[in-house]
């Protein structure tokens, strides 16, 4: 049996690991640096993921937060954040896992994330199976290639 390293889980860990430093650093200053905001989408189906009963019937599926100008009880953790965001003049409390989110974005400066979901079938195997190929199929056209171009978000 051999094994393969999962790139596009690693990936993601580290993404999501520079949206927990990002977020640690906001809640230890308070607010956000100069015109900086984000922009949050996170899938609201996650079993870990705690909103309002109201906005959770409002966003089914998927919900956009931004964070920019008044925010409240950041707290981050090595799973997620809880914040209180307003919606139309009321304070709502919200948990989200990093898990849980589509994008990050920061439009200030171009900066964005996205997380590709992975259908049920890339856990079909174990890390120690292959998943069987084609014949004559090369390895690499087995999955996909997450690239992450760092050009864009350069000035």
């Amino acid at each position: 049996m051999s094994r393969t390293i999962d790139y596009g889980k690693l990936m993601h860990n580290a993404m999501r690991g520079l949206i927990q430093e990002v977020l640690s650093d906001i809640a230890t200053r308070g607010s956000l640096p100069g015109e900086h905001h984000f922009f949050i989408t996170f899938d609201t189906t996650h079993p870990d993921v705690a909103i309002a009963d109201w906005l959770r019937d409002r966003y089914p599926e998927e919900m956009t937060v931004v964070m920019q100008h008044w925010f409240d009880n950041l707290d981050v953790t090595n799973d997620g954040f809880s914040v209180t965001l307003n919606f139309g003049d009321q304070a709502e409390p919200l948990y989200i896992p990093y898990d849980a989110i589509q994008t990050f974005v920061d439009p200030s400066v171009e900066f964005g994330l996205r997380f590709e979901s992975h259908d049920d079938d890339d856990d079909e195997y174990d890390d120690d199976d292959e998943a069987p190929m084609e014949e004559d199929a090369q390895p690499e056209q087995q999955r996909d290639a997450e690239v992450v171009s760092l050009d864009s978000f350069r000035k």
